[in-house]
């Protein structure tokens, strides 16, 4: 057995039936309930929240606006999970999958607001002076037992690993390899031009992130979407044929069609919901980290924020993708990964300007990504060996981006999907610990703030405890 079958088989397990998807889907659906469907009833005032009360929180403490906060996650996950990882679950899982990514972030958008909520309750102050927090830090401050302590640092040490893999490595090879038969750019030049503008970047901290992507993550996202809606007006037709796939293939498994091999519904639950994670990153608890960066009145009002997140990243943009990838039958072919993505740009636009929007779109995705996931693998540097281990990891991420460009990497999808489940294990142990005190915390709130236009004296609210702010 090489290493390629013992990443898989360690894969299966984690991915498997018994572990993540029903721990992943169960978490979701108990915080749904205990939430009272926070997902469905506040969806529209936490986007009004995000990106119309761009102020909100101006004079409070944090690092960053809740707008730089939502684009900072918004960067660390649209990003290769949305072009290449579409494409991937849909040709292992076939398009069935695509329904089980949009339960992932139904569910998920419960669980991203929970750990947002948590992150904001219970974050602290480092040596520098700069906001910390995230599960590496609430579990050990809600759960203040040797329980709560392993999970935190379990959580660190598996965060750290992925800011590597799903942060850094298949980003920058995805965006190599792409511009390489796009562009005919050689990789060694693709990954030093990434290690330095991404380095430049970091020595500014998460103030610089946060400038950088609330001025670029808006307008690729709504560039890429744009072009994926002319595709599918033009296709317009077989929009109806696509979502009755979707929703028979979801139950029933897709047979052998054109180049595709068929899947099952197994195949498609497992695929769906791990690239759905790997995308939305709902329930990982990274999101979590940049959110306890903002300045906000209430971690509520941040949670809801950061909730809009996995809308946008799945129900738009992966929705997008996938119907692109459907509609043009590009599924059935022989391509995988971005590559898969770019032949259904390609049939539905016109010339090769499919190929090159799918290429700029991966340049900025992946970029955008990366640097969200460099100040995510940081903060939990800090919270293990303290503020002198930053200037390192930052120097060590930016080499692995040069690293990550040039190299085979065909284990490098299994193995950030294994970090990815491995880190997410003890966050949501710890959301179905803390369930009830964020459900209560919650409705505290909401029931003085329903429309989060008030702003009310947290210190009088029956039901909320003290908070703990930086």
């Amino acid at each position: 057995m090489d290493l390629s079958d013992i990443l898989v088989a360690i894969d299966n397990v984690v991915w498997g039936p018994f572990v993540l998807i029903p721990l992943l889907l169960g978490t979701g659906l108990l915080l749904t309930i205990r939430l009272g469907g926070l997902q469905f009833t506040k969806l529209v005032p936490a986007l009004k929240l995000a990106f119309l009360r761009r102020n909100d929180g101006h004079h409070e403490k944090g690092d960053v606006s809740h707008y730089q906060a939502l684009t900072t996650a918004l960067a660390a996950t649209v990003g290769v999970g949305n072009i290449a990882g579409v494409a991937t679950a849909i040709h292992l899982g076939g398009p069935g999958a695509l329904f089980w990514m949009w339960m992932s972030a139904i569910f998920g958008m419960a669980a991203k607001y929970s750990e947002a909520f948590m992150a904001v309750r219970f974050r602290t102050t480092d040596a520098k002076g700069d906001i910390s927090g995230g599960p590496q830090y609430y579990l050990k401050a809600a759960i203040p037992t040797k329980v709560g302590l392993v999970l935190s640092l379990v959580f660190a040490v598996f965060a750290i690993i992925a800011s590597f893999g799903i942060g850094n490595m298949t980003q920058s090879n995805t965006v190599a390899s792409t511009l390489d038969v796009t562009f005919g750019l050689e990789p060694a030049f693709v990954g030093i031009a990434l290690a330095a503008l991404t380095a430049l970047v970091l020595l500014g901290g998460i103030r610089s992130i946060g400038k950088v992507t609330a001025g670029f993550v808006p307008v690729m996202i709504v560039v890429y979407v744009a072009a994926a809606v002319v595709v599918l007006l033009l296709n317009v037709t077989g929009i109806p044929e696509a979502f009755g796939l979707i929703f028979t293939d979801a139950f029933t498994g897709t047979a052998a069609v054109g180049g595709f091999a068929g899947a099952a519904v197994a195949q498609a639950i497992q695929f769906g919901v791990a690239r759905g994670i790997f995308s939305n990153e709902s329930g990982m608890g990274s999101a979590a980290i940049v959110a306890a960066a903002a300045k906000t009145k209430h971690p509520v009002r941040q949670g809801l924020v950061s909730m809009t997140q996995t809308f946008i990243d799945t129900i738009i943009v992966v929705t997008m993708t996938g119907l692109v990838i459907i509609t043009t039958g590009a599924w059935q072919g022989d391509q995988t990964g971005a590559a898969m993505t770019a032949e259904g740009f390609s049939t539905g636009l016109p010339g090769s300007s499919g190929d090159v929007i799918v290429a700029l779109a991966l340049v900025f995705f992946a970029y955008s990504t990366i640097l969200g996931w460099a100040y995510y693998g940081e903060r939990n540097v800090e919270r293990l060996i303290g503020i002198k281990g930053v200037l390192p990891y930052r120097v060590v991420f930016s080499i692995m981006i040069f690293v990550g460009a040039i190299s085979e990497l065909e284990d490098v999808w299994t193995f950030a999907d294994i970090a990815n489940g491995l880190m997410a294990l003890p966050n949501l142990i710890g959301l179905v610990i803390c369930s009830g005190l964020i459900a209560r915390e919650t409705r505290a709130y909401l029931a003085a703030d329903p429309t989060l236009e008030q702003e009310p004296d947290v210190s009088t609210l029956h039901g909320v405890d003290d908070l703990t702010r930086a």
